[in-house]
């Protein structure tokens, strides 16, 4: 079987540049094009697509019988064979056996009377003579069913090809029969309405040899008539004849070169027709389509090279058991590990600041500024249970006698239980410190990965010193709050005394908090997205909108843009109250309410927010909490006895003893503010004083010194086999991408791309005509009728012309005459006629007879 030259030559290079790409795992991304073959019913769509191959396989013969689209896919391989995706693990060896089961394969799914499939058949191909590409044969284009075949077969046929052909990455073969009008061609219609461009559409001529007598389709392929872009090809395809007779394509190869040299009309542009050429100038488009995929691989090829330069040249001269190279590395390490710590803690600007989420000391920042104060808030006292333990503490310091005055012993016994309840919250605050710096620390040390035990020993040094920190902050903690406890600075600037704690502070309180309302005024607090949750249909929808909280109000929006407001509410004597996770909601969802028990928006008891994260709830909460909205105080309420102690100790107040109680409340208010203040204050100062700081200074002046007492330089600095593998990747992956630039350049210079020809004016495949229409004439040419015109018959001869194009030219033809006295006329040549010269004594007679018919003397 004669195979594809032009494809074999091509294999070489696709597969230099498969093998570079190979090497270094990448992919390659060299997608060769599709090639789909459209046209009418038996024009000799499977014919072109089978001689482009190069093997006989495809089923022929009359009326439609290609039925369902043939994906060919054709794969290099070292052996030749056929492969079905519906008989996979089955190889067929015999090409004859391929076409049978395409045949069965048919008649399974569509019948055998004539009916369509659009599921197609895959084959697989796989040979040494091919390149990785795919072929289509698609179903030819028909306007009346027949058979079985629905009575929309054109619309599915059309919506069949159209699925194929649409794809930027298909050249279209248009194949049109000669002996048929051009300008009714539908399958140049489809290419136009795909290809408006014309640069992946390829007209081809085919049954050249069936045309009638007379007639040629020289315009045609001469692109004179109904111009293409990239022209037309003829080609003559082996008849059914030649086919039953199995008659080889290489000799239907050497008939079809024999017929365009042998015609007169088409000897001129032999070079330019035939399957040969046809093979030619799909090659040529593969070639191209490997060439302008190169560029881009080479950028990204040289892309990679360059990030890998600065790497491969420090391993060029790599020893691993150097000493030298194990300190300087060691260094090197330690002082990326500082730098990164304080970069962690202390903020940067530069392009390695995290963008995706808080970290480092920006946590840090937020735990103390919010998340603090808010456990603050949260472990406030409850105002009854206040009062209950305030009456509780004066009668008991009474005892049997009544009290005359308020007892100072009271006020101290309540404020000393008040401070003890803000340890809590502090020891919190160190523990959550301490787990943000355990993770920036083990974030740092992730770059000594190379080294694993320097890794873990950093770590674990680092680590055990934060530990050590810990403890002594805590210890610290507990004695500020010891030190709180141990003295009742009652004559404190900020302290209102026995003297002011009268019933109208909380008037005076109110007129101070609405002064500073007013000095501070409606502020913008946070901005961000949150979802109400009790929204929509029966309450359970939820929707995202955009929140501005101020110090008086919370608004939302439809979006971040602030145009279209929702609503805003007034936070006038609203809580906050957290809700219970749903079963399967992964948001966290807490509540205003009022605790008059009104309406907080429309006919809602409480307003549900969520949020995606936890964090992201509690810093809402401590942002309400500067807004004014505190959290709800949870109250155990018991049964029995306590309901009976909690009534004797508030419903059964005398006058005297609720002034008493009033007086203390007002104390303990005024006191706690002063203490909670510098709780507040001190609390993050003592552990950036004794753990942050003091973990900066024992990294960068300690850590060293430590590492070096605690184990052997050497096995710390052993490489990790990831690491060596790694290197030992990067040196060859540097090669490889030399390599396959080395390839890519051999590649350029070894092939050539043709340019796109320029655009024609084919406005004639824009409207479909209703009737054939009339061409013009070329030029010294009788007119032709769409494809196949009249041309005259040749003068009468005795001998034929020869096939040969460069005989000598021949003599004057004989010509009957009337006898005229005149020289005998000279008969103008056939161009390449090639007639042989006539005798002389012929021309003789004819002479005579003319001077007879004339009446002229001999």
């Amino acid at each position: 079987m004669a195979g594809n030259q032009g494809m074999e030559q091509l294999i070489p290079i696709v597969n230099k540049l498969q093998d570079a790409f190979t090497q270094l795992g990448v992919s390659m991304g060299l997608d060769l094009p599709q090639i789909a073959v459209v046209g009418g019913q038996s024009a000799g769509k499977s014919s072109v697509l089978e001689n482009f191959v190069g093997r006989d396989f495809l089923p022929r013969g009359s009326g439609i019988v290609t039925r369902r689209p043939l994906i060919l896919q054709l794969i290099n391989s070292v052996s030749e064979y056929g492969e079905f995706l519906h008989c996979k693990g089955h190889k067929f060896v015999d090409f004859d056996l391929i076409r049978k089961e395409i045949e069965d394969d048919t008649d399974r799914i569509t019948g055998i009377n004539k009916g369509i499939s659009p599921v197609p058949i895959n084959l697989r191909v796989y040979s040494p003579h091919v390149l990785n590409l795919t072929l289509i044969d698609l179903p030819g284009i028909t306007k009346v069913p027949v058979g079985d075949q629905p009575v929309d077969i054109e619309q599915q046929i059309h919506e069949m090809i159209m699925t194929y052909i649409k794809k930027d990455n298909c050249l279209i073969l248009a194949v049109t029969p000669a002996n048929s009008d051009l300008a009714n061609s539908d399958a140049l219609k489809l290419a136009k309405e795909v290809d408006p461009e014309g640069v992946r559409t390829i007209g081809v001529i085919t049954k050249l040899d069936l045309m009638d007598d007379g007639t040629d389709a020289r315009e045609i392929l001469e692109n004179k008539l109904l111009p293409l872009r990239r022209g037309y090809i003829g080609v003559v395809n082996r008849s059914q004849k030649d086919i039953d007779g199995r008659k080889d394509i290489r000799a239907a190869l050497a008939a079809e070169r024999k017929f365009f040299l042998g015609h007169p009309a088409y000897r001129h542009i032999a070079e330019r027709m035939g399957t040969p050429f046809l093979q030619r100038i799909l090659n040529q488009q593969l070639t191209n389509h490997i060439r302008d995929t190169l560029p881009a691989l080479r950028d990204k090829l040289q892309r990679q090279m360059l990030s890998m330069e600065k790497e491969v040249e420090e391993y060029k001269h790599f020893r691993p058991d150097d000493p030298s190279r194990k300190t300087k590395a060691m260094l090197q390490m330690i002082q990326q590990l500082q730098s990164d710590f304080e970069r962690s803690i202390e903020g940067s600007g530069s392009a390695l600041v995290n963008t995706a989420e808080l970290s480092g000391g920006a946590r840090i920042n937020r735990l103390f500024h919010e998340r603090f104060p808010f456990e603050i808030v949260k472990m406030e006292f409850d105002e009854k249970e206040l009062r209950k333990e305030i009456a509780f503490a004066i009668r008991n310091i009474h005892g049997i006698r009544v009290g005359l005055f308020t007892p100072d012993m009271a006020f101290e016994a309540i404020v000393k239980k008040q401070i003890s309840r803000l340890k809590e919250p502090s020891l919190k605050c160190v523990d959550l410190v301490v787990n943000e710096l355990c993770n920036v620390v083990r974030k740092c040390t992730e770059k000594m990965s190379r080294y694993p035990r320097l890794r873990d020993q950093a770590d674990g040094v680092i680590t055990a010193h934060i530990r050590e920190r810990e403890q002594r902050t805590k210890d610290q903690i507990m004695a500020l709050v010891d030190f709180e406890l141990a003295y009742m600075n009652t004559n404190h600037e900020d302290f209102i005394g026995f003297a002011k704690s009268d019933n109208t502070f909380a008037g005076a309180q109110q007129n101070s908090e609405s002064s500073s309302k007013r000095k501070l005024g409606n502020q913008v607090i946070r901005k961000g997205y949150m979802a109400i949750q009790n929204l929509g249909f029966m309450k359970a929808g939820s929707r995202d909108y955009w929140f501005v909280l101020t110090s008086e109000t919370l608004s939302w929006f439809k979006d971040d843009e602030e145009k279209d407001k929702k609503y805003m509410l007034p936070l006038d004597g609203l809580k906050i109250r957290d809700i219970e996770q749903g079963f399967m909601s992964r948001r966290h969802t807490f509540a205003l309410f009022n605790p008059d028990q009104r309406n907080v928006y429309k006919d809602s008891k409480q307003l549900e927010l969520s949020c995606e994260t936890q964090e992201e709830v509690d810093s809402w909460k401590a942002s309400f909490l500067r807004a004014g909205v505190y959290p709800e105080k949870k109250v155990d309420l018991t049964n029995g006895d306590d309901d009976q102690t909690a009534s004797e100790g508030t419903s059964s107040l005398d006058p005297q003893l609720e002034r008493q109680v009033e007086t203390i409340r007002n104390l303990v208010d005024s006191y706690m503010k002063i203490i909670t203040k510098t709780i507040r204050d001190l609390v993050p100062k003592i552990i950036m004083h004794l753990m942050i700081n003091n973990s900066k200074d024992f990294i960068n002046g300690e850590l060293l010194a430590c590492l070096y007492s605690t184990g052997d330089q050497n096995s710390m600095m052993e490489e990790s086999p990831e690491e060596a593998a790694k290197r030992e990747e990067m040196l060859r992956m540097y090669h490889a991408c030399k390599e396959a630039l080395r390839i890519i350049g051999d590649v350029s210079t070894a092939t050539v791309s043709t340019p796109v020809p320029p655009p024609v004016k084919d406005d004639w495949l824009r409207t479909a005509p209703d009737s054939p229409r009339v061409s013009p004439p070329s030029p010294g040419g009788p007119p032709r009728r769409g494809v196949s015109s009249r041309v005259p018959p040749p003068p009468p001869s005795t001998r034929s012309a020869p096939s040969v194009p460069n005989r000598p030219p021949p003599g004057p033809p004989p010509r009957p005459g009337s006898g005229i006295g005149l020289p005998p006329p000279l008969i103008p040549q056939r161009p390449g006629a090639g007639l042989p010269p006539i005798p002389q004594r012929v021309q003789n007679a004819i002479a005579q007879e003319m001077l007879d018919a004339f009446g002229m003397p001999k």
